[in-house]
């Protein structure tokens, strides 16, 4: 959680929280590989940044990969004070779907949360069936709401 910056044509900035919302904050959480609850926050509720505020009017439909594909304003124009900074929190303790966190790495199977995370019967080591590794056991996900993007957070964290 925290103030959202951006890093854009070789500056650091901040967002303004005109229009931010949910669906916004679903983009950030996705873009920097979190999971959990996404929440927007408004009025510089992390603190005011310092430098330009390079992002204005951000309008994501929730399904974007990244900010650049948001609909806003053009880079650099706004009107708005750093009182305005946007922020994000990315609660994974409020979720309800599986959430993968990668804690540390063991040759090149990451811990996720105390579970071991591989992918079996695939035709290569990056394709085949998620499983977790849990109470001694080795077990399967369900894919009931499973997405593309459960699949993306899994590619990111193996």
């Amino acid at each position: 959680e925290g103030r959202v910056e951006v890093y854009h044509d070789g500056k650091w900035g901040t967002i303004c929280d005109d229009q931010w919302d949910d669906r916004d904050a679903e983009v950030v959480c996705r873009q920097l590989g979190l999971s959990g609850t996404p929440k927007a926050l408004s009025w510089a509720h992390y603190g005011q940044g310092s430098g330009p505020i390079l992002l204005d009017e951000v309008q994501c439909s929730g399904n974007e990969l990244s900010l650049d594909q948001c609909k806003k304003s053009d880079w650099g124009q706004q009107n708005c004070d750093h009182i305005e900074d946007a922020g994000v929190s990315c609660d994974p303790f409020t979720g309800t779907d599986l959430r993968l966190y990668q804690s540390d790495v063991v040759g090149r199977t990451p811990i996720l949360r105390g579970w071991l995370s591989r992918l079996a019967g695939g035709r290569s080591p990056s394709e085949g069936r998620v499983e977790v590794y849990y109470n001694g056991d080795w077990g399967t996900v369900c894919d009931d709401g499973w997405t593309d993007l459960g699949a993306q957070v899994v590619c990111r964290q193996l």
